[in-house]
C-alpha cells in the first residue's frame, strides 16, 4: 500500500513539474477540463483536484463531458458524476447529435476531435473558463511528432500550453511529461473503469500504426520515447535545412 499511495503522489509529483515548467495553472484560474471517461482524462482530473488542496493558491475546476451520438460508445455517466462529485468538481453533460463521416481530406479521428473541441469551446465561454486542460500525455505527443513528420512533411506536436482565439482560450495539458504505461499503472491502482471502446475506426487510424512504431522504438531504447519528446525542445537549426 504504501508503494501504491508513493507512486500515486509520484504522478501527482510530474503533473505539478509540469504545471510550474510551462506555467500551465495559476491562482483563482477557471479551468474546464475535458472528461472523456477514459484513464487519461481520471487521472488528470483528479490529480488537478487532489493537486490544489495542498496549495495556498486556488483555482476552480469545472468537468465536461461532451458524448457525439453515432461514434459507437458511451462512457458510464453514473461513474462519472459519482467521481466528480467525491472530488467535489461540478460535472456537466453535453449530448451533440452530429453526423460523423468520412470526408475527403479529413479522417474520422480529426472530425471527432472536432466536434467535441468545439463542444468544450462553447461550454468554456459559458462558463467563463480561461483555460481547458486536456489529458493528452508524453506517448500523444510523441506520436503526433512523428505523425506530422511522415504523413504531412512538417514538424509540429502537441504543446503543453496553446494559445487560442488571441489568448482568450488557452489549451493546457498537464499530462505532457508523464507517459501513458505511468498513466496506466496509476489508472488500475485506483480501479478506475475500463471504457468500453466499439469504435469501428480505433484499429484502423494512422496513430494505431504510429503507436506500433513507438513500441518498435522503445524496444531498440528503453529512453526512445523520452528522447523524441525531449527533441522537439532540442532542435539545432544550424543543421537543418532552411524553409522555402
Amino acid at each position: 500500500m504504501k508503494n501504491r499511495n508513493r507512486f500515486i503522489s509520484s504522478i501527482e509529483r510530474e503533473v505539478g513539474r509540469c504545471i510550474n515548467r510551462y506555467n500551465l495553472v495559476q491562482g483563482d484560474d477557471r479551468v474546464l477540463v475535458g472528461l472523456s471517461g477514459g484513464k487519461d482524462s481520471l487521472v488528470l482530473l483528479e490529480t488537478l483536484s487532489n493537486r490544489r488542496k495542498r496549495l495556498p493558491i486556488n483555482y476552480h475546476i469545472i468537468a465536461a463531458y461532451i458524448h457525439l451520438h453515432g461514434i459507437g460508445y458511451e462512457s458510464d455517466r453514473a461513474f462519472l458524476k459519482s467521481f466528480c462529485n467525491d472530488l467535489g468538481v461540478p460535472l456537466r453533460i453535453i449530448d451533440v447529435g452530429t453526423d460523423i463521416s468520412p470526408e475527403k481530406d479529413k479522417s474520422i479521428c480529426f472530425l471527432c476531435s472536432w466536434h467535441r473541441r468545439k463542444q468544450l469551446f462553447d461550454l468554456a465561454a459559458e462558463e467563463n473558463c480561461s483555460k481547458i486542460a486536456l489529458g493528452h500525455h508524453m506517448n500523444d505527443a510523441a506520436e503526433t511528432l512523428l505523425m506530422n513528420m511522415i504523413f504531412s512533411g512538417s514538424i509540429s506536436s502537441m504543446p503543453p500550453a496553446l494559445e487560442l482565439f488571441s489568448g482568450r482560450i488557452r489549451l493546457i495539458r498537464p499530462l505532457s511529461l508523464i507517459p501513458e504505461d505511468k498513466i496506466t499503472e496509476y489508472a488500475k491502482i485506483r480501479k478506475f473503469p475500463e471504457q468500453a471502446k466499439i469504435c469501428p475506426w480505433s484499429n484502423q487510424s494512422q496513430r494505431a500504426e504510429i503507436k506500433k512504431l513507438i513500441s518498435t522504438i522503445t524496444e531498440m531504447d528503453k529512453n526512445g520515447l523520452s528522447n523524441i519528446y525531449k527533441s522537439m525542445s532540442n532542435i539545432h537549426h544550424e543543421y537543418l535545412p532552411p524553409g522555402k
